[in-house]
């Protein structure tokens, strides 16, 4: 990682002092201290920054906690820098009224980004149909043989079945709600939003850890969720854990077979 950041966003003002942070897998970040004394965080991004912003916006727009949005160029983001103690009963809720902010149909306007992949965005009349079309076909390739053939057949009916059975309705989602992206159990980052069913950021959240109770709680207590919320949310570890197979190669594989089984697909 580079030492220093690079140029920020034209009408911000210059960094005085800057030093790297850690964990990012896609794009590098810095916390900066600019002339008037704002704190920041500047990310360096190998993909269009503009489509994060317009998740950032999105999500702040739906009521989510998300650090401000102070620049953006074509691969530089300007953040403000937060931290502060958990709040997960008011993400929950905050999360859930977020979900409540529907779409025409499950999708985005526009194709954009999952960590540094394509995310095709495509307009699709069900979950179902979205999930299989969108998030899993793409990725078949990335398996082995016999696994993407067991993966197709679920595609192929059993899958999109299970995932409409509720018939969900299209919210705006985060679409890469994994525990990292949260801050200090407080703040969204790193969205790739689009309209989907919102089960599918609350079993992202427990694909790699999972909040604390009081997150649940008020999730629960402000959108209770339908039954079989069990049996489907291993069905959308599906789609993410294709894009750790594809990013980070094959010791995410045997998950894939793990939740066909436990999502009882064939």
């Amino acid at each position: 990682m580079s030492a220093a950041p690079p140029a920020l966003p034209a009408g911000l003002p210059d960094v005085v002092q800057a030093s790297p942070l850690g964990g990012g897998d896609v794009a590098q970040a810095w916390r900066a201290t600019l002339t008037d004394g704002r704190e920041v965080v500047v990310k360096a991004t190998p993909y269009d920054a503009g489509l994060e912003a317009e998740g950032l916006r999105a999500l702040a727009d739906a009521g989510a906690p998300t650090p401000a949005l102070l620049g953006v160029d074509a691969h530089v983001l300007v953040l403000e820098h937060v931290s502060g103690p958990p709040d997960w009963s008011g993400l929950g809720a905050a999360l859930a009224r977020v979900h409540g902010h529907h779409g025409p149909a499950f999708g985005w306007h526009r194709d954009n980004v999952i960590g540094p992949l394509p995310q095709a965005n495509g307009w699709c009349p069900t979950s179902g149909t979205f999930v299989v079309e969108r998030r899993i076909r793409p990725h078949l390739e990335v398996l082995p043989a016999a696994l993407a053939r067991r993966l197709a057949a679920a595609c192929d009916g059993p899958l999109p079945a299970l995932l409409d059975a509720h018939e969900p309705t299209p919210s705006l989602v985060h679409g890469d709600l994994w525990t990292g992206n949260v801050v200090d159990g407080r703040w969204l980052i790193d969205p790739a939003v689009h309209h989907a069913d919102r089960e599918t950021d609350l079993a992202m959240l427990t694909l790699f850890g999972a909040p604390p109770r009081p997150f649940w709680d008020a999730y629960a207590s402000a959108a209770p969720l339908p039954d079989g919320w069990e049996q489907r949310r291993p069905a959308l570890h599906l789609a993410p854990l294709l894009v750790h197979v594809r990013l980070f190669g094959g010791s995410y594989v045997d998950g894939v077979a793990r939740a066909l089984d436990a999502a009882d697909l064939p």
